[in-house]
């Protein structure tokens, strides 16, 4: 198993724009792109004109956390679409496919299929339970102090991993595409980060989504249909091109080595799969609709734009080999044999100037940094309102805070989130990111997902089996990823070979075992609070499936 390449894989779809292994190449410096800066400027004027509008409109907690609940199931979709098309996944698994051919369909595959869970398991219980966290959800027949504790403690990890990676990811873009320095490129992601959560709340952070998405679905299709233009319109003979001029020839269309040992692939698929159903920053995006059906159309519309986004860049990963592999222009020195300029991760920006020029290579650089940008602003929002209203206003004042107070802590959190995440972009500049990718994925997978999931559909969970289950998950997935190889050696500078934990993601381990763990000691708790708890669900399981009750649900 090629540890460093299935890393660097794992680094560049799932949110890292700096890839690992076999896919990092030298960094060299860009002249500066006039192009990518206008449009960029023009993007960020029009989102802080939108974060304007949005903070007069942002009045109420709910207006905060949840736009009110006034967002339609289509605007949210395009939304969620939005928070999960980061724009490593649109650089990474182009340079996947640009690298690996194949290869690079199995992670756009592992991040979708993610989506019928949600939609047919938890979008709808998920929006007629909570409001504006998902420990809403779990908290609402058990006990509230220790569930919201550990749910913000899971959520605030599972954002930190996330923060790191699109912080240093937009650092290096804009370091290499717009000839900024590294420290002034964070540290203009991070204010522009807090201006948008801070005054405009999910209002702005929604608009912002909705508007990044279609950029990016748009300059995608543009450079797809470019690229098959020079083939009129043949898929086929795009294929028959890019076999033949890969240094693997027809090898690129195996699945590949990579995921050769079938528990590596197993628990990866695992951690994409089942970690898409307990991100925080995308699950709340569900309490901002009115209601269960205008949730269901949400996934619905997100499924749609994700795979269709999915297949866009597995068409622009052979279109790069095509004009990117054997054009020395692109290269160090000019020279085919050496690496890409930029790195491995620039396959993406390089086609789009083979195929569109400068232009085109500027709007495509400047909405892959609007992108991350964007990303950054859903996770910070999350993070905030775990904070303030899972901790400050259910735990410390156990529901007795005013709306002004409240709203008020979030936005303090805001912007300490937002120098932590500029902190930690400078810290980890130089250190590969996927080992945190990965992590945020097995935690959500192992804390999130069982815990949320239980709390809904079954009976028997008590808050002593969903706390522990939750905590054995999130420590474990913890630990054994450093102890995996990512860390233990490509970090720690272990030798090769002496990891403790020998596969790359734990998922496939910490996941049943929390589950486990949340059984286990669920049924054997007889005492009275947890009888109460299983009492209470028949109550929940009737408003989680007709939504009677719920703040915005219309009775029948």
């Amino acid at each position: 198993m090629k540890t460093g390449a299935l890393a660097g894989a794992l680094s560049l779809a799932a949110g890292a724009a700096r890839a690992a292994g076999t896919l990092e190449g030298p960094i060299v410096q860009q002249a500066v792109d006039w192009n990518a800066i206008i449009i960029f400027v023009a993007f960020v004027a029009v989102t802080l004109g939108i974060t304007y509008w949005a903070a007069g409109k942002t009045r109420t907690t709910k207006d905060f956390y949840a736009a009110g609940g006034g967002i339609t199931g289509f605007q949210n979709g395009v939304a969620i679409a939005g928070d999960y098309m980061s724009a490593a996944s649109f650089l990474g698994i182009t340079a996947l496919v640009y690298s690996f051919g194949y290869y690079g369909l199995i992670y756009s595959i592992g991040f979708l299929v993610g989506w019928p869970i949600i939609m047919f398991l938890m979008a709808e219980p998920l929006r007629n339970l909570g409001r504006f966290t998902l420990a809403d959800v779990a908290a609402y027949r058990l006990q509230a102090t220790p569930v919201r504790t550990f749910a913000a403690i899971s959520t605030l990890v599972t954002v930190a991993f996330y923060l790191i990676a699109q912080m240093v990811g937009a650092g290096q873009l804009i370091e290499l595409l717009f000839g900024l320095p590294y420290f002034w490129a964070v540290i203009s992601v991070g204010i522009l980060m807090i201006i948008y959560v801070t005054f405009g709340g999910m209002i702005a952070t929604t608009w912002v989504q909705i508007i990044k998405a279609g950029l990016l679905l748009g300059g995608s299709t543009l450079m797809a249909g470019l690229v098959l233009a020079q083939f009129n319109f043949n898929f086929n003979s795009l294929l028959a091109k890019a076999i033949e001029l890969h240094a693997n020839h027809d090898k690129i269309l195996l699945p590949g080595p990579q995921v050769a040992n079938p528990i590596n692939a197993f628990s990866l698929g695992i951690a994409l799969m089942f970690g898409t159903a307990g991100l925080p920053h995308i699950l709340m995006r569900f309490f901002t609709v009115s209601n269960a059906k205008e949730a269901r159309k949400s996934v619905f519309w997100a499924t749609t734009f994700i795979g269709y986004f999915y297949i866009l860049t597995f068409i622009l990963g052979f279109g790069a080999i095509i004009l990117v592999l054997t054009n020395p222009e692109y290269h160090v020195g000019g020279d085919v044999t050496k690496p890409l300029l930029g790195g491995g991760n620039m396959p993406a920006i390089h086609l789009a100037h083979a195929v569109g020029g400068n232009l085109m290579k500027g709007f495509i650089a400047a909405v892959a940094f609007a992108t991350i940008l964007a990303v950054v602003s859903g996770l910070t929002l999350s993070g905030a309102s775990a904070v303030s209203h899972d901790l400050y206003a259910s735990v410390i004042r156990r529901g007795k805070v005013e709306e002004g107070s409240e709203v008020r802590v979030s936005r303090i959190t805001t912007i300490i989130l937002g120098i932590f995440a500029i902190i930690l972009g400078f810290t980890f500049e130089k250190i590969n990111v996927a080992f945190m990718v990965g992590l945020a994925f097995a935690v959500a997978a192992s804390a999130n997902f069982p815990v949320v999931l239980l709390s809904m559909l079954w009976k028997g969970l008590t808050t002593r089996g969903a706390v522990i289950g939750g905590f054995v998950g999130l420590i474990s997935a913890l630990v054994l990823t450093i102890l995996s190889p990512g860390i233990w050696e490509a970090v720690l500078g272990y030798p090769k070979g002496s990891a403790w934990f020998p596969y790359v993601s734990p998922a496939l381990f910490t996941m049943p075992l929390a589950f486990f763990c949340c059984w286990l000691f669920s049924v054997t708790d007889n005492s009275k609070t947890a009888n109460e708890e299983r009492e209470a669900f028949e109550a929940q399981f009737i408003r989680s499936q007709t939504g009677i009750g719920a703040d915005t649900a219309v009775s029948h």
